[in-house]
């Protein structure tokens, strides 16, 4: 066994997964706040170039500057109070300048990312499956919180998933190489053709070109076979969550309500890579 062979150790590996997670899950918070703002800057930038109007300069924003600081009072943040989870904690859930709430989102993003590597490495072991999975729920972490805040499903994060799905899989990560190219047709297709449906039923757009391209991630991880699993997981948490929003309305839809599928898909994703085929099992059996 090589001089770092101990790292692939059973007892090990979730542990360290975990603690490499938790800070993936600090750099995913950056994502979710600054990436909607990055691309907003390019489309004002590319508003005014196709207007033929100058562009106000502005300062360099982007996943590396500026440092992170406190939305109320400006102060930034320093590195020991950044520590994923345990700053959280010591502060209380309170900047440490001028005590403004910093809201549960963030230790929430950094737990997610921090326990789902440790179960990826436990469940799969030190493998390209793992690597994969992690990085599968790392992208979807962020797709969903920037879908249900902003209403986006990003290109940069969509289209790379899309690609890693089919990379992963040419060493059959999850599924063979085909499975999974059809895999990301049919995904892409599928919420393609309802969207379309929907639209010459009503008139209205029930759904994004990012739904498709995040369904089309999905399809390319997990292939073609878990995707009516995953279409009718999302739409069953997509009706609770629904049915949540009018208990909360005391009965009454709420019109300011925004129906993000985004979410739904990242749950039903998930749900589908790790307990997708004894699901199946489970339905076929009792056909």
């Amino acid at each position: 066994m090589s001089d770092f062979g101990w790292l692939a150790q059973p007892a090990v590996f979730p542990w360290l997964a975990l603690a490499f997670g938790l800070c993936i899950g600090s750099f995913l918070n950056v994502v979710i706040h600054r990436l909607p703002k990055m691309l907003e800057r390019g489309w004002r930038a590319e508003c005014a170039e196709l207007a033929g109007q100058p562009l106000a300069p502005e300062t360099p924003y982007n996943l590396i500057v500026p440092r992170s600081a406190c939305p109320g009072c400006g102060r930034a943040i320093r590195a020991l109070e950044n520590i994923p989870l345990v700053s959280w904690l010591a502060l209380r859930g309170r900047c440490a300048g001028c005590g403004a709430k910093i809201g549960l989102k963030y230790p929430a993003v950094e737990a997610l990312a921090g326990l789902s590597a440790a179960y990826c490495a436990w469940r799969f072991g030190f493998s390209l499956a793992a690597l994969g999975a992690a990085l599968f729920v790392w992208f979807t972490i962020a797709l969903a919180f920037i879908d249900q805040e902003t209403g986006l499903l990003p290109d940069d994060l969509t289209l790379p998933l899309v690609w890693l799905g089919l990379l992963l899989n040419l060493k059959q990560a999850f599924v063979p190489i085909q499975d999974a190219v059809v895999g990301a047709v049919a995904g892409y297709l599928a919420l393609w053709l309802i969207y379309h449906a929907f639209r010459l039923a009503t008139g209205k757009e029930g759904m994004g070109y990012g739904d498709f391209k995040m369904n089309a991630a999905v399809g390319a991880f997990l292939g073609w076979k878990m995707l009516p699993l995953v279409i009718l997981l999302s739409s069953v948490v997509g009706l609770a969550f629904g049915a949540l929003q009018m208990f909360a309305a005391r009965g009454r839809w709420d019109a300011g309500f925004r129906f993000h599928f985004g979410p739904y898909l990242a749950i039903a994703g998930i749900v589908a890579m790790f307990w997708g085929e004894p699901i199946m099992r489970w339905y076929l059996q009792r056909l």
